[in-house]
């Protein structure tokens, strides 16, 4: 079995009315990739709150986002569809300008694959439980 490596990761939930922001490949189906939040990399260059800015424009298209506070820390294993740890840093944002209900989005990938097509769109918080990969892991923070 191969080692697993140690990635710094953000994931972020943005919250509107009781509502979290969700997203789905549309080019997958939901057995392969389930609902997801923005998540991503964090650069070596970048902090934590600048990745999640950033990871939460580039995959929801939205540019009117605030930080409202980092909920924590969290580490989950993607053992077997890949050996690698994500250490992540979970932070909540708020729009700052109305957003549609649901809108069609894409992530670029800085041009290094070819862009990811997503549907957006609002899920109440109160079932939010389903997200993938220990996506929600912190969503109980939230109400703290």
């Amino acid at each position: 079995m191969p080692g697993k490596v140690t990635k710094e990761k953000v994931l972020v939930y943005i919250v509107r009315d009781g509502k979290l922001l969700v997203f789905r490949h549309t080019d997958y189906s939901y057995e392969e990739v389930g609902i997801q939040v923005p998540a991503g990399s964090i650069r070596t260059d970048e902090t934590p709150e600048a990745a999640a800015l950033g990871e939460a424009r580039e995959e929801t298209g939205l540019a009117g986002l605030k930080i409202v506070r980092k909920l924590g820390e969290t580490t989950y294993d993607l053992s077997p569809y890949r050996f690698e740890i994500q250490h992540r840093h979970v932070f909540h944002l708020e729009p700052t300008e109305p957003t549609p209900q649901r809108w069609m989005s894409q992530e670029n990938h800085d041009g290094e694959q070819d862009p990811t097509r997503l549907e957006c769109f609002w899920m109440p918080l109160a079932t939010a439980h389903i997200l993938q990969s220990g996506q929600g892991a912190l969503l109980g923070s939230l109400f703290d």
